[in-house]
């Protein structure tokens, strides 16, 4: 099979190569699945570079134990092992596989038959790998923590990315007043999805304008809790889906210390892959919402493009069409 494989850390164009690999056999609770496609996402980004270092004490030291990135995937079960029971040979899957493994920069992965859901039938194999990650992420963190009410006051950080767009959708479900920030060459794609307002970061803080919002939903977690504390209102939670580490240990931090004298919260999503997907599948097929995709783009083409989202360009949701 043809596989992108990831033999040291660096520069994503240096050190990823689209060569030849084995396809692998299923154990006892594993599925065979021929991946139709598969998407871009932080974790690609971190792990091929090797930073944040943390991630080294995870998946390699010098260099990373599994030579294959990618965590989601839509696609059809090849094989099966001889202890499935939810999933049989045909069947058209999708889903974020991080609990389980990583490795869907390939023609095909094996995986325990439990990271994976059937995909419905009215989505494509594109969409279905565009969402797994993302649109629950947004999910989990508008609905689940945020606990999201009809009107209200919402800001998304990264609001032309994956997560943002679907936010983004999420929130006007609720019928709540929507900005996004992210850099100037995306306002107008984010405009014509419907915010609000749009704010270019490279020009505005969004903390010192004066506005004060019931959720802001964080995407990129690049200031300090103090200065998203300033642009909540009252009431307010802010929600940090990822980003910089730094500012992920500290809004930990003091989030449990104003906590004690604030009625304005600071949490941190800890993601449950998948929960919710077949919500906004349904979603989608309803036509209520509708993941924005960047591509789809061919397989050889992934570390390009995993240096083009590191640098922010993308709009909305890369997708990689791997076979199909």
């Amino acid at each position: 099979m043809k596989a992108i494989l990831l033999e040291k850390y660096g520069i994503p164009e240096e050190v990823l190569a689209l060569k030849e690999a084995p396809i692998p056999t299923p154990k006892d609770n594993e599925v065979l699945i021929k991946i139709y496609a598969t998407t871009i996402n932080d974790y690609d980004w971190s792990i091929v570079r090797g930073k944040p270092y943390l991630y080294r004490l995870m998946f390699g030291l010098s260099k990373p134990k599994n030579p294959i990135a990618g965590m989601e995937l839509s696609g059809i079960v090849e094989k099966i092992g001889s202890k499935v029971s939810k999933l049989k040979v045909g069947n058209a899957v999708y889903g974020d596989i991080s609990q389980f493994g990583f490795g869907t920069f390939a023609e095909y992965i094996n995986i325990h038959e439990d990271a994976v859901l059937i995909k419905p039938e009215g989505l494509s194999f594109e969409i279905a790998a565009a969402i797994p990650h993302s649109s629950t992420l947004a999910l989990q963190a508008l609905q689940g923590i945020a606990e999201i009410k009809q009107g209200q006051k919402v800001l998304i950080n990264g609001g032309g990315g994956g997560v943002g767009t679907i936010g983004l959708q999420l929130a006007k479900l609720s019928n709540c007043e929507v900005s996004g920030v992210d850099s100037g060459e995306k306002l107008a794609m984010m405009k014509s999805l419907g915010y609000d307002q749009v704010i270019d970061y490279k020009k505005v803080d969004f903390t010192k304008t004066g506005e004060h919002y019931d959720i802001i939903l964080d995407c990129k977690s690049n200031k300090s809790p103090f200065s998203y504390l300033r642009a909540l209102k009252p009431t307010g939670i802010y929600v940090t889906i990822g980003g910089n580490l730094s500012s992920l240990i500290s809004v930990l931090f003091w989030s449990k210390i104003f906590s004690l004298f604030s009625s304005k919260r600071l949490q941190i999503l800890s993601l449950k892959p998948n929960e919710g997907l077949d919500e906004i599948a349904q979603l989608i097929i309803q036509n209520k919402i509708s993941p924005e995709i960047d591509g789809p783009y061919p397989l050889q083409d992934t570390a390009r493009l995993i240096q083009y989202f590191g640098e922010g360009k993308h709009k909305g949701k890369i997708v990689i069409r791997v076979s199909g």
